[in-house]
């Protein structure tokens, strides 16, 4: 892209500048004291210029918006035309209250919803279970049957309004309880549009809520990969989450490398029970962090679109260029937030949504700045959506597609990035792919290495951290804390009984059976979880089934 002897000539002339101007300014004004670092500990020149990206080609580095390799983004006019999806995660307590929070937050300008699910559901666990006790609707919104679903997404047109749900061990299982709840809507399948995070592999890296071993595991998620080509065409199936990993304490090269490998890994998959590549993977879709270091998170997304691209057609042959499309959802990193004078958090949040936004983000959560104290309170959420309003409606940052494709900043942090990943492919491939490489205890070794690594820097005051380690203040922040129905929990109880007790046993006995033998054989298991669903069996019936069948995964201790 660049002339050899212009480059030879900006050399020898940076050189100079080095040596004049540069050294003169350090005598009277030296640089500030400290380490000049990525939020990954990554070091920092104090100037970037042509040089740094002297190989870069501009067709198969950057390219064009919407056309390979999608540096720039996967649509031509990516915000001119269509905005983000405002899409804020949003769950607690009964399936009550948290219906009347998407109603609110439809009504303050949200355009999709995200569901959060408590600890209880995320595990697979009715509400009155023994393994449940204590956990009623803390961080999600509890939803043990069908009735809860129905209740949850009352008065929502689903044929209009696109829903996440982040939910991974029981996902087939909540999805199908969305489906029913849709069908007896009058809203057909084939209308739904929506994504269920069913990142299992994840789990086993990051976030640790798995249910079943790695490989019945997997089956769950093809089967919901399948099913969803050929019965819910316009979902997403897996929402394939950085997002964990990354507060779990990884790198954002860690976290790029590590979710496209999973990405990978359910491409295999799926192949693998012959389905063609083009048949899923235009409906595979990604899940990325957004931390503090602004210019490093635009280039993580930039890198991620390039080799997502790149490996889809060159790798796994996929013809249509649909499936060379990463499209990917944001949250703002909640792992940044402090109970320390957590109004700055609000300050936090726009950054980091900011570089979403810049870095061609298909939808975006931002956190509540209440978040590192309580769930979110109406007051703190409606902040945090009205961050977004501001950056689409009067920043000017959505008027043209890229604007800091070309700097030669962000493109050497992206080559910076794209070449970390692929390393840390070489390495999961030398140890036999992804499942060999997470039983070995290779995710969690690294990325428990780089988040000590951070919280040394904060101990050591390399990192600053405002309120926490810098500029201090001793004096007691009071804000609105969001307070639960009391009643919800004995409401929830009573809800579930008469479940039991209202239902056809006969029906919810014969579906579950055969459940139980699509299980123990290689039978797609969506349509029978769906008559379980219709049948108002509970989650923890259904995952009883499945536990008898699968068994329940024991996470290894490494030394």
């Amino acid at each position: 892209m660049y002339d050899k002897k212009k480059l030879n000539e900006l050399e020898d002339k940076l050189e100079k500048w080095e040596e004049t101007s540069l050294q003169k300014a350090l005598l009277s004004l030296p640089e500030r004291t400290g380490h000049f670092i990525t939020t990954s500990s990554e070091p920092i020149n104090g100037l970037y210029t042509p040089l740094d990206v002297a190989e870069m080609d501009y067709a198969s580095s950057l390219g064009l918006p919407g056309e390979y390799p999608y540096t720039r983004g996967v649509h031509p006019t990516l915000h001119r035309s269509k905005l983000w999806t405002m899409r804020m995660f949003a769950g607690f307590g009964t399936a009550e209250e948290t219906n009347a929070r998407f109603k609110y937050l439809l009504e303050q300008g949200q355009t999709g919803l995200s569901i959060a699910f408590d600890l209880a559901t995320l595990m697979g666990f009715d509400t009155d279970q023994p393994e449940a006790l204590g956990e009623f609707g803390k961080c999600g919104v509890a939803i043990s049957s069908l009735k809860d679903m129905e209740i949850l997404l009352d008065g929502i047109p689903l044929d209009k309004v696109s829903s996440s749900m982040t939910i991974n061990s029981p996902a087939a299982i909540i999805w199908a309880m969305y489906i029913v709840a849709a069908e007896k809507q009058g809203v057909r399948a084939d209308q739904l549009r929506g994504t269920i995070q069913n990142d299992i592999l994840k789990e086993f890296i990051a976030q640790k809520e798995f249910i079943f071993p790695p490989e019945p595991s997997m089956r769950l998620v093809v089967d919901t990969m399948e099913f969803g080509s050929e019965c819910v065409p316009q979902w997403n199936t897996i929402s394939i989450s950085g997002y964990h990993i990354r507060e779990a304490g990884s790198t954002a090269a860690q976290e790029l490398a590590f979710t496209l490998a999973d990405g990978m890994e359910y491409v295999r998959w799926g192949i693998a029970r012959g389905m063609d590549v083009d048949e899923f993977a235009p409906r595979l879709s990604f899940f990325f962090n957004a931390h503090n270091d602004f210019f490093e998170e635009i280039a993580k997304y930039r890198a991620a679109r390039r080799i997502w691209a790149r490996e889809m057609r060159e790798t796994f042959k996929a013809r249509n260029p649909r499936s060379w499309l990463l499209r990917f959802h944001t949250q703002t990193a909640g792992v940044s937030l402090t109970a320390q004078q957590p109004e700055n958090n609000v300050v936090r949040v726009a950054i980091q949504a900011l570089a979403a936004v810049l870095g061609g983000t298909q939808s975006l959560h931002t956190n509540s700045l209440d978040e590192a104290l309580a769930l979110p309170s109406e007051h703190a959420v409606t902040i945090a959506l009205r961050t977004q309003q501001i950056i689409a409606e009067e920043s000017g940052v959505a008027n043209t597609v890229d604007p800091l494709g070309g700097s030669y900043f962000v493109e050497a942090q992206t080559d910076r990035i794209e070449k970390q990943a692929y390393d840390y492919f070489r390495r999961i491939e030398e140890l036999g792919g992804v499942i060999p490489a997470l039983e070995k205890g290779f995710f969690q070794s690294e990325i428990a290495d780089a988040a000590y690594r951070y919280q040394r820097e904060i101990d050591e005051g390399i990192r600053k951290i405002v309120a926490v380690n810098a500029y201090e203040d001793k004096k007691p922040y009071e804000i609105p804390i969001l307070r639960m129905d009391p009643d919800g929990y004995s409401r929830q109880l009573k809800r579930l009984s008469e479940v039991r007790k209202t239902r056809d046993s006969g029906r919810v006995g014969q579906a579950l059976d055969r459940l139980r033998i699509a299980c123990e054989g290689t039978e797609n298991t969506m349509p029978h979880i769906l008559e379980c669903v219709r049948a108002y069996a509970t989650l923890g019936e259904i995952v009883g089934v499945m536990t008898k069948v699968f068994g329940k995964y024991e996470e290894p201790t490494w030394i």
